[in-house]
């Protein structure tokens, strides 16, 4: 038995949940950890960094997992769209290496619109401002 009533509703919404609800999930999560340092910025203090760079780290490997999926000859996206993603992660690939270079809040929001705005079209729901 959970301790936590909610820890065991979450493992049985993750169980039970489709691929794109999955996809969506994930990508919300790391948005809001994301967004946590934005909104938490304290530009005198370097002792958030390591907190920090774990968010930015997840959220790159979550996105190498969707590029390696997005890069299969099978995968049932269209071309068109999966290319675009693909762009996407890339964008996400460049804008984290600079946020591990060079914090800023600015940088961190841009990440988070991303995983939003893709999270929302995965759930087929319009984008909710970040």
């Amino acid at each position: 038995m959970y301790a936590n009533p909610l820890n065991a509703y979450q493992k049985t919404a993750k169980n039970t949940m489709s691929g794109r609800e999955l996809e969506a999930h994930a990508l919300t999560s790391a948005a809001m950890k994301l967004k946590e340092f934005q909104m938490n910025w304290d530009p005198d203090t370097e002792s958030g960094y390591p907190e920090l760079a774990g968010a930015v780290k997840h959220n790159q490997k979550l996105w190498s997992i969707l590029q390696a999926e997005l890069s299969t000859d099978d995968h049932p996206l269209p071309t068109a769209l999966r290319e675009r993603l693909l762009s996407v992660s890339l964008f996400v690939d460049k804008r984290s290496f600079d946020i591990l270079a060079h914090p800023s809040p600015e940088k961190i929001k841009s990440l988070v619109d991303i995983n939003l705005a893709i999270a929302a079209g995965l759930r087929g729901a319009p984008a909710m401002a970040a």
